[in-house]
């Protein structure tokens, strides 16, 4: 690794860091559910069934690069902090993936584009392609980013790429512009990127840094955090596809919707934040890798603690803010509502213990976690109870199956010389 290469390990991410990063990450937030509102209200229902399905597919496909960015962020990070460093580019790697994966959307698209695109069928298929070509860059850009903890170059990134769609959402409105325009916004935003390399010198030292192992175990580590990004993507934006799946002919509707929308609300508190903190987590268990039970307790701590306090909010005042927000049909019991609340937050516990065994480079064991989880979780969706106790017990049941496959490599990893820390 060439001295311009090199960066100094860092300490812990400081205050100002972290809360530039949270500032980004609820500008994001904000950003989509405007972006969602904006194309609700404009589009009507047909129009914005159209721009929904497709939304949800280009956020299940880049749910999976996910992977890319956290197998990034360990490698920079691991070869920042003094691993051997080699002559491999995770960029390369990046980048020829995110290839790769585009045109296999486009080459298997007659196979099932015209089962999930009903209108602009041909355009959402080439925006797909585009988009998740370009999202590997991003990606890898982010983890690079996070691996080398330049955090306020990665804020930006992050607020950028969500200002750009709701920018673009706005414009729409305004010229009067149909639902391509939004099919487009959708991608759009990955382009963040491209600003961030023209304008930030961290950025363009970040993008190329080397990783801590040769290009072939770099693939293969990113391709088998994107298995478990994949299974992740499922288990927390496919779930409501899941509990309709699973919820038979005679069940009640209504008692199904509402169901479905508390699980969105219940998450998104903490969910939406810890997705984008992937990087910050991971890099924090990089660096206490030799301290890894030091490292887990502040973060899964804050998580259950928010996670209890929620909980508690949810039995008092979710029955009344369900019914005073979005009407009468939407009426589910307090205890339910804390039920899916803590269900969410095992779930996030499970991201928390997740970040851990990728950082200490347990990637079989890391995607063999959110795998045993979701199927797990789907098993517990077909016992025979009403839908709202299978609910409850899924969201919370898998989670927990898949934090033991963690402890398991986490404590596997904490009974090996440090040496060998690095084989699975």
């Amino acid at each position: 690794m060439s001295d311009d290469d090199r960066l100094p390990a860092a300490d812990p991410p400081a205050a100002g860091a972290l809360g530039r990063v949270t500032i980004a990450t609820l500008v994001a937030a904000a950003s989509g559910y405007l972006v969602l509102l904006l194309a609700a209200r404009y589009l009507g229902a047909a129009g914005y069934a159209v721009f929904a399905v497709f939304w949800a597919a280009y956020g299940m496909v880049t749910g999976s690069q996910n992977g890319q960015l956290q197998e990034t962020t360990r490698t920079v990070r691991a070869a920042v902090d003094g691993h051997s460093a080699t002559t491999a580019r995770p960029w390369l790697v990046n980048t020829a993936i995110g290839g790769i994966l585009g045109a296999i959307v486009a080459a298997t698209s007659p196979l099932w584009s015209a089962h999930v695109f009903t209108d602009h069928r041909w355009l959402s298929v080439v925006l797909l392609s585009v988009g998740v070509a370009s999202f590997a860059v991003y990606a890898h850009l982010a983890g690079a980013l996070s691996g080398s903890v330049s955090w306020g170059a990665f804020a930006v990134l992050l607020s950028v790429d969500a200002l750009i769609r709701l920018v673009g959402a706005v414009i729409a409105v305004v010229v009067g512009a149909d639902v391509t325009a939004f099919l487009i916004i959708t991608v759009t935003g990955s382009v963040s990127w491209m600003l961030l390399l023209l304008t930030s010198p961290s950025a363009r030292h970040a993008v190329g840094l080397p990783g801590d192992v040769g290009s072939r175990r770099l693939t293969a580590n990113t391709l088998t955090a994107m298995a478990a990004a994949a299974a992740s993507a499922v288990l927390v934006m496919g779930f409501p596809v899941l509990i309709n799946a699973t919820a038979g002919r005679s069940a009640d509707t209504a008692t199904v919707g509402a169901v479905v929308l508390a699980v969105t609300l219940t998450r998104a508190p903490l969910l939406v934040p810890l997705n984008s903190f992937q990087g910050v987590l991971i890099t924090r268990f990089v660096d206490g890798r030799d301290h890894l039970a030091t490292a887990l307790r502040a973060p899964a701590t804050g998580v259950a603690a928010i996670g209890v306090a929620g909980s508690g909010l949810a039995w008092l005042a979710g029955p009344w803010l369900m019914t005073s927000v979005f009407g009468a049909d939407f009426r589910l019991p307090g205890a339910t509502l804390a039920a899916l609340t803590m269900g969410a937050t095992v779930l996030a516990l499970l991201t928390v213990t997740g970040a851990a065994a990728i950082a200490v480079d347990a990637h079989r064991w890391y995607a063999a976690g959110w795998w045993c989880a979701t199927v797990a979780s789907v098993a517990l969706l077909l016992i025979p109870v009403g839908v709202q106790g299978r609910v409850a017990l899924a969201l919370a049941g898998g989670p927990v199956v898949g934090m033991l496959v963690h402890a398991v490599a986490l404590g596997r990893r904490n009974t090996v010389p440090t040496a060998a820390a690095t084989r699975d």
